[in-house]
């Protein structure tokens, strides 16, 4: 049971407390303040709690528990592929030849380390069907800027300086427009047919020659499959542009499809998600990019490559883009994938595709006649419901989100995408049981049938949480940025 009343860290405090034990100091010791300019130096000490070592980690782990978190609970967010992470890939991730590493050290003292992010190469590779990779962007949107970045350099090698344009359908991440931008392009957007994918025909409408790439998702985020892919890939084609595959749904078709096999020419991964590092608060991204052979020459430097069973890195790369990450990324991540990988083996990955798929077809299923569904064909990793029903009776999505807390559930995402009304993306993942996602449609539906019989119950929750309905508007703008001493 949750303690509602529970202390601040502050409130905590004692004078003499001491919550910590360090090693006599054996260097000689430095005074650091003469480096600072003297507006930086602090006129008196920190204000900081004083508590036991006892207190310290009660008090982290009772905070701990009023977060929702993959160990802890369910957390369908759509679109964001948050499955669980085996513990084997911590405990590899600690090894010490490969937690105590320097990214200074000389190469010829990191070969393993060396090695086994070469291996992860090839294995992303094959299983997205790229030539080659780089491990150097640091999440999802950095790799999407990183494969435009290199379209880009394609494109100006060629004395394309006039491809001015990237097209994105209107059912497309948010970071996609926003990758394009930052990489200096205009967005056009492209828009769904009524079967929820990308409209053919508006698509031969809004490309030209000033085309640069089309990015896509697939399947898309409505968790549908583009069944006119190839048709696409000959148009984008056709006028010199290149694909782009947005790796976020990959779960859906890992060992199953691959991108490269449809015809994209580019790809990122995620590695925090698909394959199984950390993800949001518990850990940093990775966003690995793949690329058709005629980008290769563009691939940030540098490329780390094999030369007579050697593992280096290769700078001289006189057409690359540049480099995008020091240190040459997120190592303890790369870690973490290419365990997964390796345990899964090629029959695992295809299984996870396989239940994830399954896990998201059934509950969409036993959901289908409590909510509106706004596209009925078979889905794939994900699905998308439509509060429209329930916002006739007044209680909006964001209400029934708000009510799946009181259930211990973390909600899906919700209002989005945008072009669907009251929208709620559920993704289960592959690595829940039946039983859980029996659990989680009880409560969808014991919600539903709430807005029918006492629309105020879901109007006000949550009604179990530490902190009830947030202003979140508020939250946003003024946040609370210290504890004050009364």
């Amino acid at each position: 049971m949750l303690n509602k009343n529970q202390p601040l860290i502050f409130e905590l405090t004692k004078e003499g407390r001491i919550g910590y034990s360090l090693p006599e100091l054996d260097v000689p010791e430095i005074d650091l303040s003469s480096l600072l300019p003297e507006g930086y130096k602090r006129t008196e000490p920190a204000e900081l709690p004083e508590v036991s070592e006892l207190d310290i980690m009660r008090h982290y782990t009772a905070l701990s528990n009023r977060n929702h978190g993959i160990d802890s609970g369910f957390y369908p967010l759509g679109s964001c592929t948050m499955k669980y992470n085996p513990k084997i890939n911590e405990s590899v991730a600690r090894y010490p030849g490969f937690a105590n590493i320097h990214p200074l050290q000389d190469e010829s003292t990191v070969q393993g380390a060396l090695e086994m992010m070469y291996d992860l190469q090839e294995h992303l590779a094959e299983i997205t069907g790229m030539d080659e990779m780089t491990l150097q962007p640091a999440a999802g949107a950095h790799g999407e800027w990183t494969a435009l970045m290199m379209i880009r350099a394609f494109h100006e090698s060629n004395g394309d300086f006039h491809r001015t344009k990237v097209l994105v359908p209107d059912s497309a991440h948010g970071t996609n427009p926003a990758s394009a931008t930052v990489a200096g392009y205009e967005t056009v957007t492209v828009k769904s047919d009524e079967r929820g994918l990308v409209d053919i025909e508006d698509l031969k409408r809004v490309i030209g020659d000033d085309t640069a790439a089309l990015m896509l998702t697939n399947p898309n985020t409505l968790g549908l499959f583009e069944e006119d892919i190839l048709e696409m890939a000959a148009i984008v084609h056709g006028v010199g542009g290149k694909l782009y595959y947005d790796g976020a749904n990959l779960n859906a078709v890992m060992s199953k499809a691959r991108p490269g096999d449809m015809g994209f020419d580019a790809v990122h991964l995620n590695l925090h998600k698909t394959f199984t590092g950390p993800h949001g608060g518990g850990g940093p991204g990775s966003g690995p990019v793949g690329v058709h052979k005629d980008l290769i020459p563009f691939l940030p430097s540098p490329v780390l490559v094999k030369k007579d069973d050697v593992y280096t890195f290769d700078y001289n790369r006189p057409q690359t883009m540049g480099r995008v990450k020091p240190f040459y990324g997120n190592f303890g991540i790369y870690l973490r994938a290419y365990t997964y990988i390796r345990s899964m083996g090629p029959d695992g990955l295809k299984a996870v595709t396989e239940n994830a798929v399954l896990n998201a077809n059934y509950m969409m299923r036993k959901l289908e006649p409590y909510f509106d569904l706004p596209y009925k064909q078979h889905c794939k990793h994900e699905f998308v419901l439509s509060g429209r029903r329930q916002k006739k009776l007044g209680v909006r999505t964001l209400d029934m989100a708000k009510r799946l807390l009181d259930f211990g559930y973390h909600p899906p995402t919700i209002y989005f995408p945008l072009n669907v009304e009251e929208g709620m993306m559920i993704e289960p993942t592959e690595t829940e049981s039946k039983e859980t996602l029996d659990s989680f449609i009880d409560a969808m539906i014991q919600i539903a049938k709430e807005v029918e019989d006492n629309p105020e119950i879901v109007q006000n929750a949550p009604h179990t949480t530490v902190i009830k309905r947030l202003d979140e508007t508020r939250a946003a703008r003024t946040p609370v940025l210290r504890y004050i001493k009364q």
